[in-house]
């Protein structure tokens, strides 16, 4: 349970709160403008044409390197009701664990408080402001959303992922069509004109205190946000949707204490906490990119690594944070695409069979056991060799994960609402595995129906069907309008499998050998030896 000062002393502390300053809040290097902050002229507002913005424009993060390993991770996105609703939205509370709250917004002015009340305000922008531009999405990942980005990057268009619920990529409204589009992804079109945007004020006796974008957050005893406390320091940022985000500019050692213990658990052998914070490290270095276009580098939630209260890490998990201190996973290219699972159900998956892209040297296929299972259910899996590798596959490892093997069952009702009216499906008839990958993966699955027929490929199959734990699996009829699944597996199959490395760790393999086995080609090396970023 968090501490909170005793109640005269908070009182005492807000009746002294609240006292101007000069100070300017940090900001990371150059780029494009901030929006209009509240209470702050705006800058000029292009006509609509070519150089008409796509999005809010934001300033881009400083990047994670060895020299500042820092990462600005959002702990709440999107925040901020519609401007005309602010009035009677609620407000933003942010309370300290002990102590004071400093704020200190872009314009410089400075309050403290052991706790913040910020209201949200519609503010009216001097002059319109025009976003328009071409959308390719829906994308059930990050990853096959960059892939589809490189389409229109190729073209020399400039693009830009984002994820207003989906993920999406951007691009100015004049740009080119893509081609080849991948199936199930759609071109729309994007086009507002905005007088008012939403702002944060704070409401003092003497008067209503407009906030400029960025607002900076100091909090020496800790921050509580919903279930947890963090040390920060933090930013309230101004997005690129119009909302704002509540960001947390954490070192990336601590950073991991609320990620590993999270991702593997506290309790599994060393060797395999220290393989989850390797590639916990390697992976957020690799995908800072993730979130620029909204201003930080990393989500909090499972869109990117779970983050929470790094309070949580034990004594254990703090010990193998240290003892691979800064170290991450290089590849030919630089820090590795280091993803990583649950459970690879007994074998592993190549790139490909997950997200659209090219093969990756060190995400190969294998059967994930000893020399006699590996002998057994080699790879290129054959199709009869399915069938009993998901009915007889004790001999992998990790084969005691509660989800090693699974059976589901599909209902026509069930296939429809996932598929939504868009697809023009109407009553779903039939399923049909079009195609699957050497580990036996499922990497087209068509519906068939009374109206029309679609393909869901490779991680849109989870995305859309989202009781499936995995895309390994057979598939029968079951009646009419019902289908059986019979898998293996939880997660996308690349990479690492969480449940492969605690049975590995306890048959005393090292770190280094785990982590050899899952990328192989690879090698261990400090952060910024190799370059900080593909």
């Amino acid at each position: 349970m968090s501490l909170r000062p005793p109640v005269l002393t908070r009182l005492l502390l807000v009746m002294a709160l609240l006292f101007p300053a000069g100070c300017r809040a940090d900001q990371g290097p150059p780029a494009p403008p901030p929006p209009p902050a509240p209470g702050a002229p705006a800058s000029d507002t292009p006509a609509p044409g070519p150089s008409t913005p796509m999005h809010w424009p934001v300033a881009r993060p400083a990047p994670l390197t060895a020299a500042n390993p820092v990462l600005w991770v959002a702990l709440a996105a999107r925040l901020g009701p519609a401007p005309a609703d602010a009035k009677a939205a609620q407000p933003m509370r942010l309370r300290s664990r002990s102590g004071l709250l400093t704020l200190v917004d872009a314009s410089g002015q400075r309050f403290q408080s052991p706790e913040l009340v910020l209201h949200w305000s519609r503010e009216v922008l001097p002059q319109p402001r025009t976003l328009r531009r071409r959308v390719m999405g829906p994308f059930a990942s990050f990853e096959s959303a960059e892939q589809a980005a490189g389409l229109w990057r190729a073209m020399g268009v400039e693009a830009a992922i984002a994820r207003p619920r989906d993920w999406e990529v951007w691009a100015p409204a004049g740009a080119p069509d893509p081609a080849p589009l991948p199936d199930g992804v759609r071109l729309t079109g994007f086009e507002r004109t905005a007088s008012e945007r939403v702002g944060l004020e704070l409401r003092r006796t003497q008067g209503v205190v407009p906030l400029a974008s960025p607002i900076r957050i100091e909090a020496p005893g800790g921050l509580l946000w919903k279930q947890g406390a963090y040390a920060g320091p933090f930013q309230l940022l101004a997005d690129a949707h119009g909302g704002w985000s509540l960001v947390e500019q954490v070192p990336l050692e601590r950073y991991l204490e609320g990620v590993v213990p999270h991702e593997i658990g506290a309790g599994v052998p060393a060797a395999a906490l220290e393989a989850q914070a390797v590639l916990a490290r390697t992976w957020a270095v690799r995908n800072q990119h993730r979130f620029v276009v909204d201003g930080y580098h990393l989500c909090a939630d499972t869109q990117c690594q779970v983050y929470s209260d790094p309070r949580h890490a034990g004594a254990a998990v703090r010990q193998a944070i240290a003892a691979t201190r800064l170290a991450v996973l290089m590849g030919a290219d630089g820090p590795i695409h280091a993803v990583y699972h649950a459970s690879n159900g007994g074998v592993s998956a190549a790139y490909p069979e997950a997200w659209n892209g090219a093969p990756v040297p060190y995400l190969t296929p294998f059967p994930d056991g000893p020399a006699p299972f590996q002998a057994r259910f080699p790879v290129p899996l054959a199709a009869t060799a399915l069938p009993a590798l998901l009915q007889d596959g004790r001999a992998a490892w990790g084969a005691d994960h509660p989800v090693f093997r699974w059976q589901r069952q599909l209902t026509a009702a069930q296939i429809a609402a996932a598929l939504g009216p868009e697809r023009g499906v109407g009553r779903p008839t039939a399923l049909k595995v079009l195609a699957r990958g050497p580990s036996g993966r499922v990497l087209a699955l068509e519906v068939q129906g009374t109206d029309g027929r679609t393909v869901l490929r490779l991680d849109a199959i989870r995305r859309t069907l989202r009781s499936l734990p995995s895309t390994l699996f057979t598939l029968q009829p079951a009646g009419a309008g019902v289908w059986q699944l019979v898998g293996g597996g939880f997660g996308h199959g690349a990479g690492l499998s969480q449940a492969g490395a605690i049975d590995l760790a306890g048959r005393g393999w090292s770190t280094r050998r785990i982590l050899a086995h899952y990328y192989p080609g690879t090698t261990l090396q400090p952060l910024g030896a190799g370059g900080d970023s593909p």
